[in-house]
């Protein structure tokens, strides 16, 4: 979806990172490549940031999470309303950024790569959403704390979802969409299926059983050996692959 830079609001934003050379590079990188974004104020610490926050009022902040005395995350203890959208900057590990998936939050990894600040950018004018937001960060920092995430916040059509993990039955793949069958009820999310298949790695129970099924073994109710089909709670039927079939059986014997 291309964006006509004329008829768009002057993005105003904030940068935070402790490294002097860091926050040159990105301020340039913005300056060239994203002229939408108007940068107001550049900060070495959370504490800098907060006063510039408040009296600029931005609609960005560019927040690095490793620095000295407060971190990145802890902002949020300094509001009691978040009204700005948060780019994270990070050089955090893969399982760091499988929580920024989960919640649906942006970052950017370090260095900076110009395509995926342009697209990141371009998300923040299509969806300012400021509640959601806040609720993302929440599911974030949770995730962030525990060996394995307790929700999921899906996107679609600019709306934000949050799913509990442990009452997805099955997710099913839908073209460039997945349609994610819970207790509750069915969401669509506009992410592909190994997306999915990506965010529960290391989690068991959940297995990819075929090209457009992926499946919540606790919601197993039958698996028949001879059509290769599995019935799971709720009606709901999905094939199993032959390719998969040894792998399959030996994880539900364990």
């Amino acid at each position: 979806m291309s964006i006509n830079l004329d008829k768009v609001e002057k993005i105003k934003a904030i940068l935070v990172d402790d490294e002097e050379g860091a926050r040159d590079v990105l301020a340039n990188l913005l300056a060239r490549f994203c002229p939408e974004v108007e940068l107001i104020a550049k900060c070495p610490n959370v504490l800098q940031a907060v006063e510039a926050i408040k009296q600029h009022k931005p609609h960005l902040v560019f927040l690095d999470i490793e620095m000295p005395n407060y971190s990145g995350f802890e902002i949020v203890n300094f509001f009691k309303e978040i009204d700005f959208e948060i780019i994270f900057v990070t050089a955090y590990d893969q399982y760091a950024i499988r929580a920024f998936e989960i919640a649906a939050m942006d970052y950017l990894l370090k260095p900076v790569d110009i395509e995926r600040l342009k697209k990141a950018v371009h998300r923040v004018i299509e969806h300012r959403n400021a509640q959601q937001h806040a609720q993302r960060l929440f599911h974030l920092s949770q995730t962030l704390e525990t060996s394995y995430p307790k929700n999921i916040v899906v996107s679609d059509k600019g709306q934000q979802h949050v799913i509990p993990i442990d009452n997805i039955i099955a997710i099913e793949a839908q073209e460039s969409y997945c349609l994610i069958h819970t207790t509750e009820r069915n969401e669509t999310a506009s992410k592909n299926l190994k997306h999915f298949e990506t965010l529960f790695e290391g989690m068991p129970k959940f297995f990819r059983v075929h090209k457009s099924w992926l499946i919540n073994t606790d919601y197993l109710q039958q698996y028949s050996k001879s059509d290769l089909s599995i019935l799971l709670t709720n009606g709901l039927v999905t094939k199993l692959s032959k390719y998969k079939k040894a792998e399959f059986e030996a994880a539900i014997k364990g």
